[in-house]
């Protein structure tokens, strides 16, 4: 969780406050008094990194509930029964971040989540020949109040033009790295859905190009290549030629 916001948690609940920590084996918030994830109680902490969520560990072996947060089966609490949820890095790993999302919304009257920012899920130099991370199966864009999800479609890894070049990711603050959103009473969520080889490769380099890291001449030289390409192997043959002849 970006450090600044685990504060932010902090200074904003009440002693009495109930808290649920929703996905956060890993690295769990000490100040939440459940928590609930797929992982059991004693492998807590993964990353080894220090604790979040200030003083010692409020939830306890009995509050920590271990379950498939995905199963769609209702989370073992009342409606609006919990006074703050948080769901931090976890919504990109889940096959069904909408049901939690939902659930999320149903049993808290408030409450956070942080996922990667879509700029450094695009970019590579995070994992050797890909964009991003590998067990990530979602590209997430907030708007508001709105969290869009959107299938990290295979393709993003098959050409340059759809992603960022490593030396992006490196120029991306912390804060550039994440997206959040702090909520009350309610948030919006949906799944984006796109149809078709051409519509994926044209919306993911969109969203490349909206940012220009490439220049102009890369890119039409890029383009110039693909056309000749497409071309049938005899003229292809006879470019190549022509070419070393004027060489």
């Amino acid at each position: 969780m970006f450090e600044e916001n685990a504060q932010r948690i902090l200074d904003r609940l009440r002693p009495e406050d109930r808290v649920l920590d929703i996905g956060g084996w890993a690295r769990p918030f000490n100040r939440a008094d459940y928590v609930l994830d797929q992982e059991p109680y004693e492998t807590r902490g993964y990353y080894g990194l220090p604790a979040q969520g200030g003083g010692p560990e409020r939830f306890t072996r009995e509050t920590w509930i271990q379950r498939d947060i995905c199963s769609r089966e209702p989370f073992p609490f009342a409606d609006k029964e919990l006074d703050f949820v948080i769901c931090s890095h976890t919504l990109e790993d889940i096959r069904d971040p909408l049901w939690v999302c939902s659930e999320m919304a149903r049993i808290a009257k408030a409450g956070y989540l942080e996922i990667p920012s879509r700029a450094a899920e695009t970019s590579r130099g995070v994992e050797p020949g890909q964009a991003g991370w590998s067990h990530h199966r979602w590209l997430i864009d907030i708007e508001g109040d709105h969290v869009r999800f959107m299938m990290k479609y295979h393709k993003i890894h098959s050409h340059w033009r759809l992603s960022f070049p490593g030396r992006f990711l490196r120029r991306l603050s912390d804060r550039g790295q994440v997206q959040w959103l702090f909520w009350e009473g309610s948030f919006r969520f949906s799944e984006v859905t796109i149809h078709g080889v051409d519509a994926i490769q044209a919306e993911l380099e969109r969203y490349v190009q909206a940012t220009r890291p490439y220049p102009r001449p890369l890119l039409a030289a890029d383009r110039a290549w693909s056309r000749v390409r497409s071309l049938p192997r005899r003229a292809v043959d006879r470019l190549r030629r022509e070419i070393r002849r004027n060489r």
